[in-house]
C-alpha cells in the first residue's frame, strides 16, 4: 500500500468573534492510498500556515513542505514517516507549527493503520485499558456572570460530574476572579468537580496568591496560570500551591514535555493530539507515567480529536480525565457524521476502526475556505 496523496482542507466558520476560541475553524487532513484507504486527521494552530507547511514544495533536504515527502510511503510505516518528516524540516522546524501539521497527517496515518488492519487505533496503542473516559463539559467563560452560570448548571443538567471554564474575561481582575469562582462553584454544588483555566494571565507571584485565595472552592485544578515559557515559574507554582497544576496544550514535543514535568513539576499533563500525533503521544504518557504524572487531553476543536484523545487516553494507565468542548460552533458539533457517544458524562471508544468516526463531506464543503483564483 502506498500514499498517493496527501490534502489539507480549511474550515472557518463565516463569523468568527475576538476570542481565544479554537473551534470556530479547523484544518482537516485527508491521506489516500492505492489500496483505496483514506485517513483523516486534524491540526490544532493556524490553519493557513500548517496548510502551507504540508503543501509547501521541495527547498533542500532539510526544509520540505510534508505533502511531497509523503508520496509512494508505506502509510503503516508511522514512526519511519515521523522521523522522516522531523528530519526533512529540521531548519524550519523542531516544534511549534512544523510538529503540529505533522501531528494531523500522524493521525490520518494511524487512522489508515487502523482500517488496513481492522482494528480501532487503542489496539495498535497497546490494548484498551478501559472502554469509555469520564469527560468534563469545557467551556469558556462568558462576559456576562449569568450567562457563565447558566453554562454552568446546564452542563451538571446534562450529567457531567466535571466542568471547565477559562480564558477571558478571567484573569484580569482579582476580586471580579474571586467572585465569578464563588458563583461557579455555588450554581454547581459541592460534588462536581471544577477545572479552572486560568489562560496565561499570571506570573509566578500572582497565580500563588490567586491559588491561596480559591482554596475554600476546592478547585479540581488550576490550569495554564502561566506563560508555557516559564517552565521556572511553573516549578515555583507546582511546589506551593495546594491545588493541582495543569499544563501543556501548547507542547508540541516530547522535549518540550519533559522540561514541563522535570522542570515545571506539573500535575496534570494535558495531550493535544492535534498538536503532538499518536506517535509522540504515547512517548509524552510513558514519560509522565514515570515521573509519577496524571495525563489528560487538550481538545477545544472538532470529533476527530475528540476520537483521536479518547483511543490515547482509553490505552494508558495514567489517563485521569478527558475534555469535552461543548461550544456550539457549527464545525466542532457537526463535523463527524457519526461522532463518539457521550453519555452519562462518559465518552465511549467507537467500534469501528481506525479512528471510528468519519467526517461529513458536506460539512466540510460547506465551510471550506477556497483559495482566491
Amino acid at each position: 500500500m502506498k500514499i498517493t496523496d496527501v490534502e489539507a482542507f480549511y474550515l472557518r466558520l463565516p463569523d468568527v468573534q475576538a476570542r481565544t476560541d479554537s473551534s470556530q475553524d479547523a484544518l482537516i487532513i485527508r491521506i489516500t492510498t492505492d489500496a483505496g484507504i483514506i485517513g483523516w486527521g486534524e491540526v490544532d494552530g493556524c490553519p493557513v500556515v500548517t496548510q502551507a507547511i504540508i503543501e509547501a514544495p521541495y527547498s533542500h533536504t532539510m526544509v520540505t513542505g510534508l505533502k511531497s515527502l509523503l508520496i509512494g510511503e508505506n502509510p503503516l510505516e508511522t514512526t519511519r514517516l515521523w522521523d522522516k518528516m522531523y528530519q526533512a524540516t529540521i531548519f524550519y522546524g523542531r516544534g511549534g507549527a512544523v510538529l503540529q501539521a505533522m501531528a494531523g497527517i500522524d493521525i490520518a496515518l494511524w487512522d489508515i493503520k487502523g482500517k488496513a488492519l481492522d482494528k480501532p487505533i487503542v489496539e495498535l496503542l497497546g490494548g484498551a485499558v478501559r472502554d469509555r473516559m469520564r469527560v468534563y463539559s469545557s467551556n469558556m467563560f462568558q462576559f456576562e456572570l449569568a450567562d457563565t452560570l447558566d453554562r454552568a448548571r446546564h452542563a451538571v443538567d446534562t450529567g457531567h460530574t466535571g466542568v471547565k471554564f477559562g480564558w477571558e474575561p478571567f484573569g484580569r481582575d482579582a476580586k471580579e476572579d474571586l467572585r465569578m469562582v464563588a458563583a461557579v462553584r455555588e450554581a454547581i454544588g459541592d460534588d462536581i468537580d471544577f477545572m479552572l483555566d486560568v489562560g496565561m494571565a499570571w506570573d509566578a507571584k500572582t497565580a500563588i496568591q490567586r491559588a491561596r485565595s480559591f482554596e475554600p472552592f476546592d478547585l479540581y485544578w488550576i490550569e495554564e496560570p502561566l506563560h508555557p515559557d516559564d517552565y521556572a515559574g511553573y516549578g515555583k507554582v507546582s511546589r506551593t500551591a495546594t491545588q493541582h497544576i495543569a499544563a501543556g496544550e501548547e507542547e508540541c514535543s516530547l522535549t518540550g514535555f519533559r522540561r514541563l514535568i522535570d522542570e515545571g513539576d506539573i500535575d496534570v499533563v494535558q495531550v493535544d493530539l492535534t498538536r503532538t500525533g499518536f506517535t509522540q503521544a504515547i512517548q509524552i504518557a510513558d514519560y509522565a507515567r514515570a515521573r509519577g504524572k496524571k495525563v489528560c487531553n487538550h481538545n477545544f476543536t472538532t470529533d476527530i480529536n475528540t476520537a483521536a484523545s479518547l483511543h490515547f487516553l482509553c490505552a494508558i494507565d495514567n489517563a485521569l480525565v478527558m475534555e469535552y468542548c461543548v461550544e456550539p460552533g457549527e464545525i466542532s458539533r457537526n463535523l463527524a457524521s457519526n461522532p463518539v457517544r457521550i453519555e452519562d458524562g462518559f465518552a465511549h471508544l467507537p467500534a469501528g476502526n481506525g479512528l471510528g468516526v468519519e467526517p461529513n463531506l458536506d460539512v466540510i464543503e460547506k465551510f471550506l475556505v477556497k483559495p482566491a483564483r
